[in-house]
């Protein structure tokens, strides 16, 4: 497993943007597929973006395609989350996964390790 920690979130209006950053340590980077998770309060936690190792394949969610975007910097075991056009929908604690795999997945339980989340919190 790899350790995860997540930053970047806050408070931001609707319609603002904010960038969050996921730092790996602890293995070798290589060979992980990595996702972002959120999980609003009383909700279950959803899936929201994806990126396989070489960065070739990405998957969104519905609610956020075309608003995020997400990418990865092999070279500095990051994953970044670029979030534009932001709304009161989006707030929520937002969780980075790893997981040593070539395929791009959006399911939460195909993910080995996790970040401790980040909260974003978007105001009308």
């Amino acid at each position: 497993q790899v350790q995860l920690v997540e930053s970047g979130g806050g408070l931001v209006q609707a319609g603002g943007s904010l960038r969050l950053s996921c730092v790996a340590s602890g293995r070798t980077f290589s060979g992980y597929v990595m996702g972002w998770f959120r999980q609003a309060p009383g909700k279950e936690r959803e899936f929201v973006a994806a990126i396989t190792w070489s960065g070739g394949t990405t998957k969104y969610a519905d609610s956020v395609k075309g608003r995020f975007i997400v990418s990865r910097d092999n070279a500095k075991n990051t994953v970044l989350l670029q979030m534009n056009s932001l709304k009161p929908a989006d707030t929520a604690v937002y969780y980075c996964a790893a997981e040593r795999s070539f395929r791009v997945t959006t399911i939460a339980a195909d993910f080995g390790s996790w970040g401790q989340g980040t909260q974003v919190t978007v105001s009308s």
